[in-house]
C-alpha cells in the first residue's frame, strides 16, 4: 500500500514539476507585462519537437537541446516584438486572442515544417527504473525533478542578485517608476518573453523522453500550466512552483486511487474551488502588489 502510494507520489512530483516550469513561465510574463500568454505551451512543444528535429538531423543530443532551447527563445522574443509590443496598449481580452491566435500559428508553422506523428525522444541516462521505497522511477523523473530545482534556483539568483533580475521586478511592481530611474521597461518585456519560452523549452525537452512529443503536446501542458499557476496565485513566484506540484500530485493520486479517466478534469476541478473560495489563489493577496 505504501509503494503504491509512493509510486503515485512520484509520477506526481515528476509532472508536477513540469507545470511548474510552465506556470512560472505565465507568472515571468504577467508581472512584466500584464499579458497572459496562451501560447505558452507551444514553447513546451517546441523545445520538445525541436530537440527530436535536430536529433533526426544527425545532431548530437547536447547540440540539438542548446539550439532548440535558443530556437524557442527566439521565438518567444519574436512573438512579444511582432505581436504584443505594437498591441501594448490593448484591452486585455485584446492580448489574450492575440497569444491563442500565436498559440494557433506556432502548431500550424510545427505541423508543417516537422510532421503530425508522435515522436519519442531517448531518454538522457537509460531506461532501468530504480526502486525506492518499493516504488520504481525512472531516470528520467531523476531528470525532470533535478531540472525544475535547478532552474528555480537559477531564477531565484537571478531576480535576487542580478541587475537585469532586480529591473524586471522594479517593473513588476510599478513600470512608470522603473522607467523615471531609467530601466529598459521594453527590453525587459523581450526579456520575459524569452526567460519564458527557455522554462517552457526545458521542460518539453526534459518530459519527451518520458512521454510522446507531437505538434500538440503543449495545449494540455499549457492549459494545466496556467492551472498551477492561478492555483499559486497569478504572478506568484514560489506560488506557481508549489501549483504545478499540487495539481501534478493531485492528478497523478485521482488517476491512481478514483480513475484515470478524470485526470485531465482534475487540474480544472482545483482551479475552479480556488476561484470560489480563495480567488487570489493559494499564496496570492488581496491587493494589487505583484512579485
Amino acid at each position: 500500500m505504501f509503494a503504491e502510494f509512493l509510486q503515485f507520489l512520484f509520477t506526481g512530483i515528476t509532472v508536477g514539476a513540469t507545470y511548474a516550469l510552465v506556470a512560472m513561465g505565465f507568472s515571468i510574463i504577467y508581472n512584466a507585462s500584464h499579458v497572459i500568454n496562451f501560447a505558452q505551451g507551444e514553447f513546451v512543444m517546441l523545445g520538445g519537437m525541436g530537440t527530436v528535429y535536430l536529433l533526426a538531423a544527425g545532431l548530437p543530443l547536447p547540440v540539438a537541446i542548446i539550439i532548440a532551447v535558443a530556437m524557442t527563445v527566439v521565438v518567444g522574443m519574436l512573438l512579444e516584438k511582432l505581436a504584443i509590443e505594437p498591441a501594448r496598449n490593448a484591452s486585455v481580452v485584446t492580448l489574450i486572442i492575440i497569444t491563442i491566435g500565436a498559440s494557433i500559428f506556432l502548431r500550424g508553422v510545427a505541423q508543417v515544417v516537422m510532421d503530425k506523428e508522435f515522436h519519442a525522444m531517448p531518454a538522457f541516462t537509460g531506461e532501468d527504473p530504480i526502486v525506492i521505497g518499493g516504488a520504481a522511477i525512472l531516470p528520467q523523473s531523476l531528470w525532470v525533478i533535478g531540472g525544475g530545482v535547478m532552474m528555480v534556483l537559477a531564477l531565484w539568483f537571478f531576480f535576487e542578485r542580478m541587475k537585469m533580475g532586480k529591473a524586471m521586478l522594479a517593473t513588476a511592481y510599478n513600470p512608470l517608476a522603473a522607467r523615471l530611474v531609467g530601466i529598459n521597461t521594453k527590453m525587459v518585456l523581450l526579456l520575459s518573453f524569452g526567460l519564458a519560452a527557455f522554462l517552457g523549452s526545458v521542460g518539453g525537452i526534459l518530459i519527451a523522453p518520458m512521454s510522446a512529443t507531437y505538434y500538440e503536446v503543449g495545449i494540455m501542458l499549457g492549459l494545466k500550466g496556467f492551472c498551477a499557476a492561478i492555483l499559486g496565485g497569478l504572478g506568484r513566484g514560489w506560488g506557481a512552483v508549489a501549483g504545478g506540484l499540487i495539481v501534478g500530485i493531485a492528478e497523478s493520486m485521482g488517476a491512481g486511487y478514483i480513475s484515470s479517466e478524470y485526470k485531465d478534469a482534475i487540474a480544472f476541478i482545483l482551479i475552479l474551488l480556488v476561484l470560489f473560495f480563495m480567488p487570489s489563489g493559494l499564496f496570492g493577496t488581496r491587493g494589487t502588489e505583484r512579485v
